[in-house]
């Protein structure tokens, strides 16, 4: 396959932080991913590291969302720079029946497996969970499974596996325009077969789009995207068995989609848009920041990575590479995917 070499934005030296803490963050690395690419608009991608170095990315692209031209796309990202955009999934039921491709989502297990979770259909109301495999890091796919009636695999954000093996993909079903609930799927066989979980379904707020941050063995914390101007949080403290009631965290968010998660040495990051909804609220995605937790309970912004107006840098995604370092991928405008890397140093 052809490379398309990355084109480097920035290389930003200074520390970016915004708080006092002991601890800095540096923005090492920032780029757009795409050249030439074959589609017209990109949205929500996904990053998984599948060997030290070797990063995938995908998105879906076509020419606008809910369009039946949109498929998934998937690329490389290591030392020598970004694979042109690669079709690995689309929508089509028959030849004369074909849907839109939504939200990918990429994960590796332990046991070396790595799954491409997509949703096609006409809309979010009405899709379904859809899922490929590669037992090669990526250079090859299974045929596209259909997954069971009732899961639908990770909506957006990436699913974590626990020491035991255990498998929790964060989820989460549109029943209607106002009626959001979230909910896990668990795994305890490597993702052959998954149970349901709700989460707080007799809740009033309306949550989408979950990750999923670790405390210890069993302790866990969802964070979720909301109707309600705030990222929401719930808890388990039985590795995701059951979970406690929906509450607000004190990020604000203009019901935009977000991505977090725990690092190596036990902090955790969120990537969110925070502003507050107005009348317009789709200009509250023009603005896009990362917040660290130690406890989940107090966050501090510690990165800006967009301070626009009316642009749109929304639907983020946020991995540890083995390096120790994280990668951040958002989406740039509807034009483009941008990536960011973020080093941790000391003041």
């Amino acid at each position: 396959m052809k490379r398309f070499f990355l084109v480097v934005l920035i290389y930003a030296i200074h520390p970016i932080s915004l708080s006092n803490a002991q601890s800095s963050w540096k923005k090492i690395r920032e780029e757009l991913l795409f050249n030439q690419a074959p589609f017209k608009q990109c949205h929500a991608s996904t990053l998984v590291e599948v060997t030290p170095g070797k990063i995938l990315l995908a998105c879906f692209g076509g020419s606008a969302e809910g369009k039946q031209d949109v498929d998934i796309w998937l690329s490389n990202i290591d030392i020598n720079g970004i694979t042109a955009p690669l079709n690995v999934a689309n929508g089509v039921v028959t030849d004369s029946l074909r849907f839109p491709c939504w939200n990918p989502v990429l994960f590796k297990s332990r046991e070396g497996r790595t799954f491409l979770f997509y949703k096609v259909g006409p809309n979010p109301r009405e899709w379904w969970g859809m899922l490929k495999v590669s037992d090669d890091d990526g250079k090859s796919w299974s045929a596209a499974t259909r997954l069971p009636d009732g899961i639908l695999g990770p909506i957006k954000n990436k699913p974590i596996q626990l020491e035991d093996g255990t498998i929790l993909s964060p989820s989460s079903v549109e029943r209607n325009e106002t009626r959001w609930v979230a909910h896990i799927e668990r795994s305890i066989d490597g993702g052959k077969t998954w149970e349901f979980i709700p989460v707080d379904h007799g809740s009033a707020f309306g949550v989408i789009q979950p990750s999923i941050l670790v405390y210890g063995k069993n302790k866990l914390q969802l964070l979720c995207r909301s109707r309600q101007g705030s990222v929401m949080q719930a808890w388990s403290s039985d590795g995701g068995i059951s979970w406690g009631k929906w509450d607000k965290t004190s990020l604000l968010n203009p019901n935009s989609g977000t991505d977090a998660v725990t690092l190596s040495d036990g902090n955790q990051l969120i990537v969110y848009n925070p502003d507050v909804p107005g009348k317009d609220w789709f200009n509250g995605r023009a603005k896009l920041r990362v917040a660290s937790s130690t406890d989940g309970e107090k966050w501090t912004d510690i990165a800006v990575l967009e301070d626009g107006l009316k642009e749109e840098y929304s639907y983020p995604s946020i991995i540890q590479s083995s390096d120790g370092l994280v990668h951040i991928t958002y989406t740039y405008d509807r034009k483009n995917i941008k990536h960011v890397v973020l080093q941790k140093g000391r003041l």
